[in-house]
């Protein structure tokens, strides 16, 4: 199959790969509706997702999801986890409560994993980039389904007890927690600062 378009259906792909990208954005769990996407759409995104660009073709991501019950006892364990691995001074029990509530408002919680390569001949950063890539993939799949995401971190979500807890190796990293659901209200509008600001672009 040819990639090769007519000119004026590749003019349309163009304009809605910009406005994809555009319309992408982060909804907190606090702002999703309670409904519950379905789980084919959800293995749409995972799909989109392992198309990623990997150096060496070693396609470090991995995703564990949790929907239904088991959202309910991932948001009550990484709340227990945040205890733990806090500073007695530092815990701050309305961060605990609101993994909890995380997990209650969303519809499904997909946690974000690097798996290192064996040898180790890939450059750490490159395998967390393309982890990275991967959720920018999931992320501008839900977009086109309607659907909000939000990549979250932190110290318990980050752990090596959740880490260990998924199975994944000393050398793997847990790079955080992706909660999905419908927004309540309407899509949020977003605004960038001109490309011009950032680019420095060099011909001799």
């Amino acid at each position: 199959m040819s990639l090769h378009n007519e000119p004026f259906q590749d003019a349309i792909n163009k304009i809605a790969l910009k406005t994809l990208m555009e319309h992408r954005r982060s909804i907190k769990p606090s702002d999703f509706s309670d409904q519950r996407v379905k789980d084919s759409v959800v293995w749409e995104m995972l799909s989109n997702a392992n198309w990623a660009p990997t150096h060496g073709m070693t396609e470090p991501w991995r995703f564990f999801v949790f929907a239904d019950a088991a959202r309910l006892r991932l948001g009550k364990r990484l709340a227990e986890i945040y205890l733990q691995v806090t500073p007695a001074d530092d815990v701050k029990t309305a961060k605990a409560d609101k993994l909890k509530a995380n997990a209650e408002q969303s519809s499904h919680l997909i946690v974000i994993a690097m798996k290192r390569q064996e040898s180790e001949k890939i450059p750490e950063i490159e395998e967390v980039e393309a982890v990275a890539c991967a959720v920018q993939n999931l992320h501008l799949t839900a977009t086109a389904f309607g659907i909000g995401g939000y990549w979250s971190s932190g110290n318990a979500i980050c752990s090596n007890e959740l880490r260990d807890e998924l199975g994944l190796g000393s050398k793997d990293r847990v790079l955080g927690l992706f909660y999905i659901g419908y927004p309540k209200g309407e899509w949020p509008q977003g605004n960038r600062a001109p490309i011009e600001d950032k680019v420095v672009w060099k011909t001799a």
